[in-house]
């Protein structure tokens, strides 16, 4: 598949079912590219970029380039809570999320809100991903349509325990719900908490391999900061939710695989530094939604799409 800068068709009309929310920060050319293909979706939706504190210009550039685009410039980075910010700003029923070196493909944003519409008791709906240059499958997707998670007979797609942010459109009735992400883990892995709790709440997540979300991994990341988060958040999000002994077996399966380096060091410091707060915010998914986790123990275990490498 060709890349393409999504120009609207004649006979398309803008929809204003689905709002877009950007974060960004320090990835002014990925952002502007990215923007430069939201603006000219043929669904013509509203795009919030909320900027986590870049230095580099990008919020100048925003201004500057897509005066259309609603800018919210933090003085902070303030991760993954950027989207909280986002979503905020706007009042349709459905939000999609990008990172700043994403994009959706034109008319997916027009199906995820006919889906959406059709089924009032599912909360996110996740796109199949391409990366560029090339449009092949990013190796996440074969989990996606595998997945083995219990859902709804009347889902349209695969059900999923977890979702990923920059591919998925979510109902903001449902996203406001349970508080958005949460502010203790930043960024690195934050869907998996608020998953569970959509899942405690009775929403449904599925994959739905008719959207489709093109994704160009910029060189601009910090990995070994990444990788040390991702640790602290998976063992966080483990003990705030999982029953006893399935979370006894993620940690050791955990302490078993992980690299031995400084960076694993680092985040399990930063894990067991929270346990306090972790241990008294505590509390355990109910049956039916502890099954969805349970579904995925075995896949995330022997998943190559899921190594804490930097």
């Amino acid at each position: 598949m060709t890349e393409a800068t999504g120009a609207p068709r004649r006979g398309d009309s803008a929809d204003p079912r689905v709002a877009v929310v950007v974060i960004t920060h320090q990835r002014r050319a990925e952002l502007l590219s990215a923007l430069e293909r939201l603006v000219a979706l043929p669904e013509q939706p509203h795009v919030v970029v909320v900027d986590n504190g870049s230095t580099d210009g990008t919020a100048g550039a925003v201004r500057e380039h897509f005066p259309q685009v609603e800018l919210v410039a933090s003085p902070e980075n303030l991760g993954a809570i950027g989207r909280n910010v986002g979503v905020a700003r706007v009042h349709t029923p459905y939000v999609a999320f990008c990172d700043d070196d994403t994009w959706w493909e034109p008319g997916s944003l027009r199906t995820a809100a006919d889906v959406l519409d059709a089924h009032p008791r599912l909360a996110v709906l996740t796109a199949r991903i391409l990366v560029e240059p090339g449009g092949r499958e990013d190796p996440i997707v074969a989990e996606l349509r595998d997945s083995p998670v219990p859902g709804a007979d009347w889902l349209p797609g695969p059900a999923l325990g977890s979702f990923l942010a920059g591919a998925s459109v979510l109902r903001r009735e449902a996203f406001t719900e349970v508080g958005g992400f949460s502010e203790r883990l930043w960024l690195g892995g934050e869907e998996e908490l608020m998953a569970g709790d959509l899942a405690a709440a009775g929403w449904e997540l599925c994959y739905l391999p008719g959207l489709t979300v093109h994704h160009r991994a910029s060189r601009v990341r910090d990995a070994h900061r990444r990788r040390r988060d991702g640790i602290r958040n998976t063992l966080w999000t483990t003990w705030l939710r999982r029953p006893l002994r399935p979370a006894l077996r993620r940690t050791a399966h955990l302490l078993a695989t992980l690299p031995r380096d400084r960076v694993t060091a680092q985040g399990l410091l930063a894990a067991v530094r929270g346990a306090p707060w972790v241990l008294r915010e505590r509390r355990v998914l109910p049956p039916h939604a502890e099954a969805r986790f349970a579904a995925l123990d075995a896949v995330q275990r022997r998943s190559t799409a899921r190594r804490y490498v930097s």
